[in-house]
């Protein structure tokens, strides 16, 4: 079979080649699944760079989210590849205790959409902010993949939803998805605006993949007693969180790093596809896929995604 394989870290754009490899052979509580569709996610960019927290050896197959079909029974299920290949390839192996069926209205595209940002924010949201029906919701980076789930999720569980995003384009998908309120951070402060929107309070629960400046800026309008959801640094600078500037507004700091479930608790990720099954049957979640490029063009796919110009998820299929 053919996957793609990062032979040394670096920029995955030029690290990458497209080899021919053995196909996997499943080991005890494993299925072997045709891929039939591979979401990309930021985490694939870091990693090749050596900059992610998990930093598998080289070489390896990139790609952890994915839609597959499992090889003798022909059930699509989604989830993360177990051991050997990434998704990023034409086979690829699964725990079967965590391969998750699809919902027969999904298409392929978007069953590999659902899971990663999808549990990331369902988890962050109701188990680690405990955002509330009536509550304000703060998204930023509204209009990438992780964004689009979080505006989402948060009008699904009864929220107000502010989001920032950059430029028209960004903006308009924001509202696209329901946001109440968008705001063009390339040419708005987002701190006034959420001040004013929310009459001085500030918001709940800030959803937070940026970190930098956007993290430091946040502190500024988190509302008393709100909780903001530390989901990533795509901005490239790990913020700050000063003890005593908690203590101003009786406000949380929390960190969500999703994967850390598999180790500690892994009923979470069978409890919330559930949950999120539930809303896509009830129409509330419906994955946005802003682009779907062939398997070989993954070194470009990830290019795109690294210089923020993607919205929604970007899908890659064999």
């Amino acid at each position: 079979m053919r996957a793609w394989r990062v032979h040394e870290l670096g920029d995955p754009s030029q690290v990458m080649s497209f080899d021919e490899v053995d196909q996997p052979t499943p080991g005890e509580g494993q299925v072997l699944v045709k891929v039939r569709a591979a979401a990309l996610n930021f985490p694939d960019v870091l990693m090749a760079m050596g900059m992610y927290q998990e930093k598998p050896p080289l070489p390896y197959t990139p790609g952890v989210e994915l839609c597959g079909e499992i090889v003798g029974t022909g059930q699509r299920v989604i989830g993360s590849p177990a051991g050997g290949p990434g998704a990023f390839a034409e086979y690829a192996l699964m725990d079967a205790a965590a391969a998750f069926p699809v919902p027969d209205s999904m298409s392929d595209e978007k069953a590999a959409s659902l899971y990663l940002t999808y549990q990331t924010g369902y988890v962050g949201l109701h188990r680690r902010a405990h955002l509330q029906a009536g509550e304000t919701l703060l998204v930023h980076a509204g209009a990438g993949g992780v964004g689009t789930a979080a505006i989402q999720l948060g009008k699904a569980a009864g929220a107000t939803v502010i989001a920032t995003a950059g430029g028209a384009r960004k903006t308009q998908v924001c509202t696209d998805l329901g946001a109440d309120h968008v705001i063009d951070y390339t040419t708005e402060d987002f701190v006034p605006i959420v001040k004013e929107v929310t009459g001085g309070r500030g918001a709940d629960v800030i959803y937070d993949p940026v970190g930098g400046d956007v993290f430091d800026k946040s502190r500024k309008c988190v509302a008393f007693e709100g909780r903001i959801v530390v989901v990533g640094f795509t901005s490239g600078r790990i913020p700050d969180a000063p003890a005593n500037h908690l203590l101003v507004k009786n406000y949380s700091v929390v960190g969500l790093h999703w994967g850390l479930y598999r180790k500690y608790e892994p009923s979470v990720f069978t409890e919330t596809h559930e949950a999120l099954v539930a809303l896509v049957e009830q129409g509330a979640v419906d994955p946005l896929v802003g682009e779907v490029l062939p398997l070989d063009q993954a070194p470009q796919a990830l290019l795109k995604l690294a210089s923020r110009d993607t919205v929604g998820k970007v899908v890659l299929v064999p």
